[in-house]
């Protein structure tokens, strides 16, 4: 387990450095050289003086040139959306571990910094992402946390699947969101399905309870793990989130 751990957490799409995106609203494509052998690839979709800017980190799978659909849920409310691959997903290029991948998202951030005002900066985290994304709101000032099916701890997600190993031995990625939430100061909205076999809602319910004050969980009835853009009640409440 712990020797194959990575085929069961990481299935990324993996994409030739040549390869050209395209879609019919306007973006460019980033690039993020963070050392030698070590390039995170983005694309950054952008409006007309923009209200702020959404950085998206997705979930466990695919590549940016999949995920990048859900940017129109952003630039509609006038933001501008960057998404950006972990390494080994797409065209971004460096060996994994949890504190190289962490390590990157802040140069992402850094650097986006010099064109955003912190203030206006929101990030969102989906699924495995969300842990990249609450950590970076611990140790940055964001405008505010946006989380979708997060979980408590990774090893505790992992857990349900293998209840007889000792995972927090064996994981060589953690992700303590339940440890990095208490740490973000920034207002806090968690989008959840009550349906959601994979990672149950529960795993939001006590996130929220480490912060209750901080912490705004909006329950998607009906919603499962990987649906929730299909229910209106997931774009009314990314809306008034936007809007407000």
């Amino acid at each position: 387990m712990y020797l194959v751990q990575e085929k069961f957490i990481f299935k990324p799409e993996k994409l030739k450095q040549n390869f050209l995106y395209k879609y019919d609203v306007p973006f460019k494509e980033l690039f993020f050289d963070v050392e030698e052998g070590v390039r995170i690839n983005g694309l950054h979709f952008y409006v007309k003086e923009p209200h702020g800017l959404i950085l998206y980190f997705h979930g466990n799978t695919r590549s940016i040139k999949g995920w990048a659909k859900y940017a129109k849920d952003f630039y509609r409310y006038n933001y501008d959306v960057v998404l950006v691959d972990y390494r080994g997903f797409g065209k971004s290029t460096g060996k994994r571990s949890e504190k190289e991948m962490l390590n990157d998202m802040q140069f992402v951030y850094n650097t986006l910094m010099k064109q955003y005002h912190e203030n206006h900066m929101i990030i969102y985290g989906r699924s495995l992402g969300s842990g990249f994304a609450t950590k970076l709101a611990s140790e940055n000032s964001p405008r505010y946390l946006i989380l979708d099916a997060p979980y408590f701890s990774f090893s505790k997600a992992v857990q349900r699947f293998f209840p007889i190993l000792p995972m927090r031995l064996l994981l060589r990625y953690q992700l303590q969101t339940d440890k990095w939430i208490r740490k973000v100061n920034c207002h806090t909205y968690i989008l959840h399905g009550t349906k959601d076999w994979l990672i149950p809602v529960k795993h939001s319910e006590q996130l929220q309870l480490l912060s209750p004050r901080k912490i705004t969980l909006i329950r998607i009835h009906g919603g499962g793990h990987n649906n929730l853009p299909s229910f209106p009640e997931y774009h009314n409440f990314v809306r008034d989130i936007l809007k407000d």
